[in-house]
């Protein structure tokens, strides 16, 4: 897993995904994976799934990097607390799921919680062995 600044600006984790290392094979079952991660954790929350994809072809002009064949994000809040109002414009989170032709490109921003950054690094990892393992 790397470590990016997106935009110059934005601590973003990315894993590469290729299709041959994990037993999913397209963007709804890693959604599924992702979902039951969130739902078996303590302190996360499912809120959603954001068809990205659907929605940016839908727009007129909307553009898509060629090779991206799907895209998703499940929306998700890990909030233990509410220390300050300024909080909550960190919140809620989202896992980005892209499919390309040879690979899955999972990404989401750092937090500033490293229990939650923990989490998401291995339910990413865990798409690389039997998901279910992956809790």
């Amino acid at each position: 897993m790397e470590q990016r600044l997106v935009f110059a600006r934005y601590p973003t984790f990315v894993l590469e995904v290729p299709k041959g290392e994990t037993v999913l094979r397209d963007v709804d079952g890693i959604v599924a994976h992702f979902r039951r991660c969130i739902e078996a954790h303590r302190y996360a929350h499912f809120i959603a799934v954001f068809d990205h994809f659907a929605h940016t072809r839908s727009i007129d002009k909307g553009e898509v990097a060629a090779g991206i064949m799907d895209a998703k994000n499940v929306v998700f809040c890990f909030g233990m607390s509410i220390p300050d109002p300024e909080i909550l414009a960190l919140r809620p989170r989202s896992i980005g799921i892209a499919e390309l032709a040879d690979r899955f490109v999972i990404s989401f921003l750092e937090t500033p919680m490293p229990l939650a950054n923990s989490a998401l690094e291995a339910w990413a990892f865990g798409l690389l062995r039997a998901p279910a393992e992956a809790t």
